[in-house]
Parts: structure tokens; sequence; C-alpha cells
């Protein structure tokens, strides 16, 4: 892909948090009111590798909020669904700004399992079937452990590439 390409990809998901509240009427959730990625779900050495990388030129001057959807017509079980798919997109997708490939996959799972976990919350707390309801209790379960696994990963590695 070319550069625009990619910073445009970043931008657009980066931004549509932002463009979901506005639009969506969610104003006041947290996560969801900033146009940029909330990164606080990364260990510090994820995010001090982010703001090394070429993101922040990358988003000078783009906006993007207006590009999304907007969540009417969604019941609360679907809200509550993308609203945990969205506050993974972000950092997720900043995560492949990092330049050391070991350290940008670490920090890309823990943004993608902790997506996993909100996403099985989401099943937890709207989910009627018991097995799927158990299996979201063994992923939230399996996927803590290995964002621990890989935040004290991050800790000991990160700028050391």
């Amino acid at each position: 892909m070319r550069k625009i390409e990619v910073a445009t990809m970043l931008a657009f998901l980066l931004a549509a948090p932002a463009a979901l509240a506005q639009e969506g009427g969610m104003h006041g959730q947290a996560g969801l009111q900033d146009q940029t990625a909330d990164l606080s779900i990364l260990p510090q050495g994820c995010r001090d590798a982010i703001q090394q990388s070429a993101m922040p030129d990358m988003m000078q001057g783009m906006d993007m909020s207006g590009m999304m959807g907007s969540m009417e017509g969604m019941d609360e079980a679907q809200r509550a669904s993308m609203q945990a798919m969205m506050e993974m997109n972000g950092p997720m997708m900043a995560t492949h700004t990092i330049k050391d490939p070991d350290l940008a996959f670490h920090c890309g799972m823990i943004a993608h399992h902790t997506g996993a976990i909100a996403m099985a919350e989401v099943e937890l707390q709207y989910g009627d079937d018991e097995q799927s309801k158990a299996l979201a209790q063994e992923i939230i379960d399996a996927q803590r452990q290995e964002i621990e696994d890989m935040t004290a990963w991050v800790e000991e590695n990160a700028g050391q590439q």
C-alpha cells in the first residue's frame, strides 16, 4: 500500500470512535469522545514506540470524523458490541506503525485481545445461550493471561531492538 493509503486508513480507524459518538448520540461514553485512538489499553512501551513512529506525522491535518455511519437503529447489545470493536480498532491499527516487528506483534495482539475480552463481556451481559456464554468466559480467562504474558514481554524488550 502506498503511504497516503495507509495514512488515510489509519486516520479513518482512529477517528471512527469519535464519529460514532457524535452521530450515534453516545456523548460521554469512555473512549468515544477523542478524535484519536485511546492508547491507554497498551503498555507504555507500546505507546512510546507508536509515538516514535510515523503515525503522528501521518495524522497531521486529517479529520475523518464524519465518515462513519450512525448507530441509530441498533439495540443495546449491538451498540455495546460496536463500541467494544471500535475501542480496539484504533489502538490495534496504531501498533502497525511500530517499526520493530516483534514489538508491533505483541502490542497489536494486546489490543486485539483486549477487544476480544470486551466482546466476550458483551456476550456475557446480553447473550442467552449457555454454551456461548461459557465460551465467552473461557476467552476472557485465556486472553487475560495472554495479555499479561505479552505485557511482560513488552516491558522486558521495548526499546531494546
